[in-house]
Formats: C-alpha cells, structure tokens, sequence
C-alpha cells in the first residue's frame, strides 16, 4: 500500500497511489486522519481502513496534478542518525560509531515531493543527504531486536539537507539540521509489507541535476532498523507516528574536493530501490 499526503484547497487529505493515479479517500470518510501520523496513533488498522476507503472511492486524481505535501508532519518525535554508513564516517574522518549518533529535526524543516527546498541566506553551505526513513506504528519501550520490526509500519525518503557552517558551530548539529524549509520528504509512505524486511538490501542514490553523487545500499547501515529500534527504546518510549531517519552514505557535497553544495536552480533527486524517488528544486530564502 502506497500512501500519499496531498493539498486541496488549503486543506491536507490522504489517498492511496495506484499507479498514476490517487484514490481520493475525503469524500468516503470524512474522520479519517489527514496525516500519516496520525492515522498511525489511531489505532486503526492504517492499511484496514484506508483500504476499505479506497474500495468505496470512485474518485480517482491523476498523481502530476496533485501538490504533495510531506507524507506526516505531526510526528511526535522525528529521530536521527548521523554517520550511519561506513563510508560516510570514513569521509569525514571519523571511525564508525560505536552507539547510534542521534540527533532531532522539527517539522518546520519538512517539505514535501516537488517543494521546493530553501537555502538559507546566511549560508551557501547547503548539502544533500539521501535517507531513508521507517515510520513507528506500534508504540513500545525496551523492544528487543528480535520484536523491533513488528513495530515498523512502513518506509519513505528524506533529504536531509544540511548548513554545513552552521552544524559545525558546535560539537551539537541540531542548528544546521533544522533550518525551515531544508528537509525533503516524501513522496509517500509504503507499508512494510511491501518491501525486504528492515528495508535492507535497497539500492540508494541522491543526484543533483541528474548526475549521481551518492551511490550506495541500505544493507551498508551501521545500525540497520531494527537494532536502531531496540537501542533508542532503551532510552525513550518509541510512539506510532513517530519517524527514524536513518543516516546517508558517502558522497555529500562537503566531503568533495572541491566541496559541491546545492544552489539555487538545482534539482536535487533522492532515490532507493523500491520506494521511490523524491524531488526537490533548490531555492534561495527570500527575506
């Protein structure tokens, strides 16, 4: 199942993708939650009732007419992991954590499939990240690894765009991690069954205007989804709706020589194998 969180008129509805088109699911059931997060908090069934929606939905949009809209916003927590590949540790001169490095993003970061994403005006320093992301569905604390999975209800993309001058201000990343409008998401939220267990074993590439600068597989995660599931639970409740995001390889446009960072008229392209491709065009902050 293939979600997707879109605009009408000022108001955020959810549909299910089938191919080219979108079953729009607002006129079957009106109280159906309007973001990823929340149907998942529920306690519904997310794929029971959105299916059962979409069966007695006879409206059907063509997906490039819809404007998408990241796939949750209301997530409760939305958790990081920072040098999570090998070789993105390695390029940046640091050895493979030992204990996943985390960090937080607000949802004033997030945008959606096609938005654009904003370099801000005190900075050109803006980098890409390819990530991939696993929603929670089910809430749980102390989770072992072996149970970690069952609580993943499904995957998506993100671009975890970075102020590079501004993560390194301090031994935190938190500011240059947070700028509005810098973190892409989306396009839609596909539900676990869908794909290998963990999200493992997927090709993952970011591109900027078509050339391929990060090319590499999620099966090269220090902390794969479910080991980052049982280490973080030792610490915080993990609640359905909130979001991992789950670290990028190497080939970030700081790491290069000379560095390469997003500008203004870019297309920046996140994609790994089975879930999709998220685009967003790059623009400059207008103050």
């Amino acid at each position: 199942m293939r979600v997707v969180r879109y605009d009408h008129q000022g108001t955020a509805r959810l549909g299910v993708r089938e191919g080219s088109e979108v079953i729009d699911l607002s006129h079957v059931d009106r109280d159906l939650p309007r973001d990823v997060a929340d149907l998942l908090r529920s306690g519904l069934d997310a794929r029971d009732a959105l299916m059962s929606a979409a069966r007695s939905s006879r409206t059907r949009l063509p997906v490039a007419d819809l404007k998408m809209l990241p796939p949750a916003v209301n997530c409760g927590k939305i958790i990081c992991l920072g040098l999570n590949y090998i070789d993105h540790a390695a390029e940046g001169g640091a050895k493979p954590p030992d204990y996943p490095m985390i960090f937080l993003r607000a949802a004033t970061s997030l945008v959606g499939h096609n938005t654009p994403m904003v370099r801000p005006s005190c900075s050109d320093q803006f980098d890409y990240e390819a990530e991939l992301v696993a929603f929670i569905g089910r809430k749980g604390r102390h989770i072992s690894r072996a149970d970690a999975l069952s609580h993943v209800a499904g995957y998506s993309l993100f671009n975890d765009g970075s102020i590079r001058d501004y993560q390194w201000k301090t031994s935190q990343w938190t500011v240059g991690k947070n700028f509005d409008g810098t973190g892409g998401f989306g396009p839609e939220f596909v539900s676990a069954e869908e794909l290998p267990s963990g999200a493992t074993g997927l090709k993952i590439q970011s591109r900027l205007n078509g050339h391929v600068m990060q090319d590499a597989n999620t099966k090269d995660m220090v902390f794969g989804v479910a080991e980052t599931i049982s280490l973080i639970s030792e610490c915080m409740t993990l609640d359905a709706g909130d979001i991992l995001v789950m670290g990028t390889p190497g080939g970030v446009g700081a790491a290069r020589k000379p560095p390469v960072f997003m500008k203004p008229g870019d297309i920046c392209e996140i994609e790994i194998e089975t879930i999709g491709v998220l685009r967003n065009p790059i623009e400059q902050e207008s103050r």
